[in-house]
């Protein structure tokens, strides 16, 4: 990991950029902490400097609460290499949505599961990385969509010790198996009436949870409508149990 520019916020949040071979990343930390701060994992649907005021609010807000915060750019997005098949699923995708149609399994397979595999092991050696900061500790969390990446994170990755799902975005249907064999505290957000989302699949996915702990937090409103507390509500679930 480099750094390569940092920035003191005006809340006194420590902002740095940072590169992990071809990925850029951000890493959020507090202004003073008396110990290594908890760290959470700020997942996104990809375009880190399109999803950055989303990100940094996030960050901030969980800056307040002793949280350090970190998040890297996804695969085919931002400057990052395009897949040439993940261009042709999305663009599959957004025919059978323009169209009203169905969208096939096969084209939600096609989109997510590559973006999974490749997505997961650079996630896991970001947290390699930022773990070996002197001010940067456990326990670490994850937070954000893709619902699918963040799923398989709770399950191979056991330094997450709780997540933050957005029910937000297509799952294939072979991540049923997975859900069932995660086992973290979990927080799933859903938007009842998002626009990108199947409702009812989020609700499916949300039963095919393993943990014994989890709750759905569901708000009216479509997929940008997030409401601010809905962000209250995170941080008090982590501080329940990264603290």
């Amino acid at each position: 990991m480099q750094f390569t520019s940092e920035k003191r916020l005006d809340d006194g949040v420590l902002e740095r950029e940072f590169t992990l071979g071809e990925i850029p990343g951000i890493l959020w930390t507090p202004e003073s902490a008396p110990e290594p701060a908890p760290l959470i994992l700020a997942g996104h649907p990809g375009g880190l400097r399109m999803m950055y005021p989303r990100l940094a609010a996030r960050a901030r807000h969980a800056a307040a609460e002793g949280f350090a915060a970190a998040t890297i750019e996804l695969p085919g997005s931002g400057d990052r290499p395009r897949s040439a098949d993940a261009e042709q699923a999305r663009a599959d995708l957004r025919r059978a949505l323009e169209a009203g149609e169905p969208v096939d399994d096969e084209i939600v397979d096609r989109l997510v599961l590559p973006l999974v595999e490749k997505a997961v092991p650079e996630w896991r050696a970001a947290l390699d990385d930022l773990l070996s900061l002197p001010e940067i500790g456990g326990p670490v969390g994850y937070s954000g969509g893709v619902i699918s990446i963040g799923t398989r994170l709770a399950v191979v990755e056991p330094r997450i010790s709780a997540a933050v799902l957005f029910a937000g975005s297509f799952v294939p249907r072979s991540m049923f198996e997975e859900a069932r064999q995660v086992t973290i505290p979990l927080h799933v957000l859903l938007q009842w009436d998002d626009e990108h989302n199947d409702r009812q699949q989020a609700l499916d996915l949300f039963d095919a949870f393993g943990s014994e702990v989890k709750t759905l937090h569901a708000n009216m409103g479509g997929h940008t409508g997030v409401p601010h507390f809905a962000g209250d509500e995170a941080n008090r679930f982590f501080a329940r149990h990264l603290k």
